[in-house]
Parts: C-alpha cells; sequence; structure tokens
C-alpha cells in the first residue's frame, strides 16, 4: 500500500503525455524535422520544471521516500559521453517513434508493437551498463 502513489503518478504521467500528445509518433516526426513547436514546448516545460524541483530540494533541503537527504553530485565536464549518448538517444528515439516513458504509455494504449521497442530499450540499458567501464566517462 505504501506504493499506490506512486503508481497514481505513474497513471497521472501517463494521462498526462497521451493527451499533450507527447507519445504520438507524428508529433516526434514533426520535432526532428523542425515543422512545429509542440514537442519542443513540451521538452522545455520539463526541463523548467525539473530546475525548479532541484532548487527546491536544495532550498528546503527535502528528503526521499526514506527518508534519507536528496543530494546532488556535480557532473564531469566532459562533452564526449553526452555527444555520443545523446546521439544514441536521439537516435532510438527518432526510429522508435517514442523516448523511454512514452513507450510504457503506447503498451498501455493497446500499441502491441511498442513490447518490441520496450525489450530493445531494456537490451540496450542491460548493454550499456556491461559496457560502461569501456565507455568514455
Amino acid at each position: 500500500m505504501k506504493l499506490v502513489r506512486f503508481v497514481l503518478v505513474g497513471i497521472l504521467f501517463g494521462i498526462i503525455m497521451a493527451k499533450s500528445e507527447a507519445i504520438s509518433w507524428y508529433r516526434i516526426y514533426e520535432m526532428f524535422h523542425f515543422d512545429a513547436f509542440h514537442m519542443y514546448g513540451i521538452i522545455g516545460t520539463a526541463v523548467t520544471l525539473g530546475a525548479l524541483g532541484v532548487f527546491l530540494i536544495k532550498k528546503f533541503k527535502l528528503r526521499d521516500f526514506h527518508g534519507n537527504p536528496i543530494v546532488f553530485f556535480p557532473k564531469d565536464k566532459t562533452y564526449k559521453r553526452y555527444i555520443f549518448g545523446g546521439t544514441l538517444f536521439g537516435l532510438g528515439w527518432a526510429l522508435a517513434g517514442s523516448c523511454p516513458g512514452p513507450i510504457v504509455v503506447n503498451i498501455g494504449y493497446g500499441y502491441s508493437a511498442y513490447l518490441i521497442v520496450l525489450v530493445f530499450a531494456v537490451i540496450g540499458t542491460y548493454l550499456y551498463g556491461l559496457l560502461m567501464d569501456k565507455l568514455p566517462h
């Protein structure tokens, strides 16, 4: 019962993704062709809310689910990892027509072909875990 709130937040996330059309492959197609601002507005809103959330967590010294302090560690200033990782992520996003969150929402919507995308997303995550020590960090 302690995890019910996380399930409810997940359901709310799915509804927001569906209603904002962020799960639509056509909206993603438009974004990668620079034909519409729609997805950039959604991503910009997410980045703004994320930055606001981090600011509030730091300001009020908020704690996690288990009562532990939330700690932010500084990122490495190397750019190679972000360029390669971002390129791979973007290629997967463009080819699949979905990023990780909407994959699950599309499956919930009944688009069973996204099960294949989910399987390969999990395989890619697993491979990254195996190869992480050999990649530029």
